[in-house]
């Protein structure tokens, strides 16, 4: 029994037979009393009936023997059926007839003829009327227990009915069962293959999502999950690509270089060497931001945090490109607010977190353009702008700029597009301190990147 199917299909079954076969009880329990109260009414009504009539013919109760009413009747109550099996066995039958003054005038026994009714008695008899005057009571105290055999038929009958229609419930409640089983099983039966799928090494799985119970909000998350999952296994396999191009192109120059001197076609000199200087300073820089990424991932960044001014930040920043800005004909301004509150921050890796913001902003800005570096206030957090009037980013990049090694330059040459980390390292290095980096941007409408950074009681409140 290990299906799913199986046992919720066996669980309805149980649970249907159960609440039929309780309710069946009650409904042929609650038919045989009302059946019985019925058929006694009957009866009543009608041995009261010819009393009355005696009564009414012999103007009194005198003579009125048991025998009057039983004896030779097919349809009384001592037949078959009746209060009385036997016929003759009136003592088996516990009632009597009580005149207008209460005392007892007929009953199955005799010693009870001429004794008073009980008060109890008489209140929950039924009234013997003539001419609309109470002339006794009917007083049955023990109901009988024998039915006929047409009544007897027709609780069989009902049984039957019973049965049939606790039976048709049953295989209505199994199928419904199925159904429900299958229904609650498929949505999981999809997840168990994409799994599988999953498992094997397919990536992307998805699964319809069939409903908005538990069950479609598992099977979204599982969608999500597994995007995410092919999204990032996408980027590991870009990252190795890229990581191999960029390791490639410095060491095939290395390499050049190094056999053209060993075979003696070149000599070395100062402007060689330099050259190979300048790619083994690629070579650094990138395995300094492979490792710095590294420890961002395993939450091993060690950050120095130290009190600090935001304008200081920004003056050192731009004072560091401000030659760069100046051959570029593109102008550095600095838009900083005196009295903004100072920051607690790893001073350096802040500086190169705006350092790569800065130098981005510049390398897409043309001749004529700006680069604005603004700081401001906003509630609980410090906000660093930097903002260009460059070429801007399409939108279809915006979602990607944060990843490793993602260029929206389709170039891989890293004196045009980078080495692809800037931006990554920008965003770890602030979420390190606790911040959030975000980006607006439209082509030709140039670029602004905003840094937010919790001011010094704010971290300690959210640390606590």
């Amino acid at each position: 029994m290990k299906s799913l199917t199986t046992r919720l299909v066996l669980a309805f079954a149980i649970t249907s037979l159960a609440s039929i076969g309780l309710a069946a009880i009650f409904v042929r329990q609650f038919v045989t009393t009302q059946f019985d109260a019925y058929v006694l009414e009957q009866r009543r009504d009608a041995f009261v009936t010819r009393v009355a009539n005696y009564y009414a013919t012999h103007g009194s109760w005198e003579g009125m023997t048991p025998a009057t009413f039983f004896e030779n009747r097919s349809d009384d109550l001592s037949r078959p059926g009746g209060w009385q099996p036997d016929g003759n066995h009136f003592e088996r039958i516990a009632f009597f007839i009580a005149d207008a003054e209460g005392r007892i005038v007929l009953s199955p026994n005799p010693l009870w003829r001429g004794e008073p009714a009980r008060a109890e008695d008489l209140a929950r008899g039924t009234p013997i009327l003539v001419n609309n005057e109470q002339v006794g009571t009917f007083v049955l105290l023990e109901p009988p227990l024998e039915r006929n055999p047409a009544e007897e038929a027709y609780l069989v009958r009902t049984d039957l009915a019973l049965g049939a229609a606790a039976l048709g419930a049953v295989l209505v409640a199994l199928s419904l069962g199925f159904i429900l089983a299958r229904l609650i099983t498929r949505p999981i039966q999809d997840l168990t293959s994409a799994t599988r799928a999953l498992g094997a090494g397919e990536l992307g799985q998805q699964v319809p999502v069939r409903s908005r119970d538990e069950l479609g909000l598992l099977t979204t998350q599982f969608n999500t999950m597994s995007a995410d999952l092919a999204h990032a296994t996408e980027l590991r396999r870009r990252m190795t690509a890229d990581i191999a191009h960029d390791l490639r192109t410095p060491l095939t120059v290395l390499s050049g270089y190094l056999e053209a001197m060993r075979d003696e076609s070149l000599r070395p000199t100062p402007a060689r060497f330099a050259a190979m200087h300048d790619e083994t300073q690629v070579l650094l820089r990138l395995v300094e931001d492979l490792h710095t990424l590294s420890l961002a991932d395993a939450g091993e960044l060690k950050l120095k945090r130290q009190p600090t001014e935001p304008k200081a930040l920004l003056e050192r920043v731009a004072t560091s490109y401000r030659h760069t800005a100046d051959q570029q004909g593109v102008a550095l301004i600095l838009n900083v607010p005196d009295g903004l509150p100072a920051i607690e921050v790893d001073i350096e890796q802040t500086i190169r977190a705006l350092n790569n913001l800065v130098g981005n902003a510049l390398h897409h800005t043309p001749s004529g353009g700006e680069v604005m570096l603004a700081a401001h206030r906003e509630t609980a957090h410090l906000v660093f702008e930097v903002s260009d009037t460059g070429t801007g980013i399409a939108p279809e990049h915006l979602p990607n700029i944060f990843e490793r090694f993602y260029r929206a330059d389709a170039s891989r040459q890293q004196t045009t597009g980078g080495s692809g980390l800037g931006l990554a390292i920008v965003r770890s290095i602030i979420e390190a301190h606790g911040g959030k980096v975000s980006v607006d941007s439209a082509p030709g409408e140039g670029t602004i990147f905003r840094v937010r950074v919790p001011f010094a009681s704010h971290r300690r409140l959210i640390n606590s």
